[in-house]
């Protein structure tokens, strides 16, 4: 039986902050690879390469993945809302901004705070740790606000309400794919078998949407597109997923999601050394604030 810690301790801080970093990268180098793959097909790659890994990664480490644990039907739970997500989040951009996006789809520690603590006590935050959580959320949400007017959206779609609903939606299902984990036996297993049940499914699932949005196949395999899609694939889908499965078999999920806050403004600071946009001071406000929030939210009660 794996022991569960209350507090996030160092290892734990900085694992949360690498996968963060990547992940911030992650959103800017699949916009960059747009060019010579669509979105979805990128995800759908990422997922089958990842699965294909992990798969590899447990016949050498003797992880057993398809034996009868009692947790097939958790595991495919978890893999469908995990999956639904990263459907929501595409079908909705076709219909509003990244910005707004951004910020619906980061309602998920929300989600995951509200409603996790009806089924694991432990995960109760305190009203200074809610305080905290809220501060780094509207941090992020400063820090995107060029994109989040209705006008910008307006140019990009008449159905912006839409877009917008799906990427409400894609935070519940995030928020509640962290439910279904901690309150659940997949609690109990593995991290490569956790892992597993969501790429797996998700590597099934996602080619048959991209075909059904009518994203074409014709992809420019040049050396950036194969180094874009082996880094999502190598470093996202499977080793910072790994941890991150890791870290929710170990730690508070509710401390732990808080953290994915650094994620958006990560991704607007790799933009300014990539696109060459300016580093502006509400930038670095915004990821100040995000810094005193997670502080806030893994303050240890009185």
């Amino acid at each position: 039986m794996t022991e569960r810690r209350l507090q996030l301790d160092f290892l734990a801080v900085a694992l949360l902050l690498a996968c963060c970093v990547f992940w911030g990268f992650q959103q800017v180098l699949v916009k960059a690879t747009l060019p010579e793959a669509p979105p979805v097909l990128q995800v759908s790659l990422r997922f089958m390469g990842a699965t294909f890994l992990l798969w590899l990664w447990c016949r050498i480490r003797g992880v057993r993945l398809f034996e009868t644990d009692g947790t097939f039907k958790a595991g495919l739970l978890a893999g469908l809302l995990f999956c639904a997500e990263f459907v929501c989040i595409y079908l909705g951009l076709q219909h509003t901004s990244a910005s707004r996006l951004t910020i619906f789809l980061y309602t998920a520690p929300f989600w995951v705070a509200l409603l996790l603590p009806f089924f694991v006590q432990t995960e109760r935050l305190a009203l200074v740790q809610w305080m905290g959580m809220l501060l780094a959320f509207i941090a992020v949400a400063f820090a995107l606000q060029d994109g989040l007017s209705q006008n910008a959206v307006h140019e990009l779609s008449a159905m912006w309400w839409l877009g917008d609903a799906l990427a409400l939606a894609a935070g519940v299902l995030w928020g509640l794919t962290t439910v279904v984990i901690r309150s659940t036996s997949l609690i109990k297993i593995s991290p490569e078998k956790l892992l597993f049940y969501q790429v797996a499914i998700s590597a099934v699932l996602l080619p048959m949407v991209s075909l059904q949005l009518g994203e074409s196949w014709e992809v420019h395999w040049s050396v950036f597109t194969l180094t874009s899609i082996a880094l999502q694939t190598v470093v996202g889908a499977f080793a910072s997923y790994l941890v991150w499965m890791w870290l929710l078999g170990r730690y508070p999920a509710t401390k732990l999601s808080a953290f994915v806050f650094f994620t958006p403004v990560f991704a607007l600071l790799f933009g300014t050394w990539w696109l060459g946009e300016p580093i502006t001071p509400g930038l670095v406000a915004a990821l100040m604030g995000v810094a005193v929030g997670i502080v806030l939210v893994n303050r240890k009660p009185n």
